[in-house]
């Protein structure tokens, strides 16, 4: 008898006249917006200018979106190659599929662009980034809700999630969500990573590896729960392997950076109001010095111009 479940929505599209809403597509945007307005006031905390993050973010987004698909498309190439399948479905993204590995990586290429272009350090911009984007994927797994993919095996529990629709080889029935485990799992990592940030003062890209090291363990043990097709190696998940390899390197860097350049960095973002700020104390330091020299110099001219003419005074007395 089931006495409780997360119900999963009729329909993942809603239409505003012939505009079709597409909740997966939401979820994405809002999670976006999250992470760019945490990610600036981080930035700024740092030192840098409002509006960088947004800026940079501008060629970080497509190149996640586009590592994202490719990765899914890549790994799941079965879904849209295979006999029966229209490959042209690989672009529909708005159906779903993303994978985050791939999205982190080609969204890293998009970031790196940005930053070069501004003459920031990349760590630097991923330190402050880091939260947001754990948010942002916290957000963003709710489009899986929406879209009735990626649940875990059947369980009875009060918070199961109910499967209704059959389509794409699905049965219906009540399933761990775990999608609700992934998405609250983010959001202890971006409070995680805060927290960490603020008491360890992180930089030179170790809050952004804390991040991943720390997402990567809860995906480990969500995917065990999954029961959508995947490869297998050696028996694990390709997205276990993925997420091991993927959390020892993090670990690696943290360890290595912290040896090789502990703290902070010191300056974020050249010309930032800091520095600016900075500058104009420094400039208004030396003028003042001029200044002060100008009129003891003046002053000691004054003297020797009255102790000359006491002199002479004095001789033609």
């Amino acid at each position: 008898m089931e006495l409780a479940y997360i119900p999963s929505p009729s329909h993942g599209v809603y239409h505003l006249g012939p505009i079709p809403l597409r909740g997966y597509a939401f979820c994405i945007i809002i999670g976006v917006f999250v992470a760019v307005w945490l990610g600036n006031k981080r930035w700024i905390a740092r030192g840098g200018r409002a509006g960088t993050v947004a800026d940079i973010a501008v060629w970080a987004v497509p190149f996640g979106l586009i590592g994202g698909r490719l990765y899914h498309v890549i790994t799941d190439y079965e879904l849209y190659f295979s006999e029966g399948r229209d490959w042209v479905d690989s672009f529909k993204i708005w159906e779903g599929g993303l994978g985050i590995w791939g999205a982190i990586a080609l969204g890293a290429v998009g970031a790196w662009i940005g930053c070069r272009r501004r003459g920031i350090p990349l760590p630097a911009y991923a330190d402050a980034i880091a939260p947001g984007i754990a948010l942002a994927q916290a957000i963003g797994r709710w489009g899986n809700w929406f879209n009735q993919e990626l649940y875990g095996r059947e369980t009875d529990l009060p918070w199961a999630l109910k499967i209704t629709s059959s389509t794409d080889g699905r049965v219906p029935g009540t399933y761990h969500p775990t999608f609700l485990y992934e998405s609250l799992w983010c959001i202890g990592v971006a409070l995680l990573v805060i927290w960490a940030d603020r008491r360890f003062k992180l930089g030179h890209g170790r809050a952004f590896a804390l991040y991943v090291a720390a997402y990567c363990v809860g995906r480990f043990w969500i995917e065990y729960l999954r029961v959508d097709d995947a490869h297998h190696i050696l028996g694990l998940r390709l997205n276990n392997w993925t997420a091991l390899i993927v959390f020892l390197l993090a670990i690696v860097y943290m360890v290595v950076s912290a040896k090789k350049r502990p703290g902070r960095e010191e300056v974020v973002e050249p010309g930032a109001p800091d520095d600016e700020a900075e500058d104009a104390e420094k400039t208004e330091g030396v003028e003042k010095a001029e200044t002060e020299a100008e009129s003891e110099e003046t002053t000691d001219e004054a003297d020797s111009t009255e102790v000359k003419d006491e002199a002479e005074s004095a001789k033609k007395g």
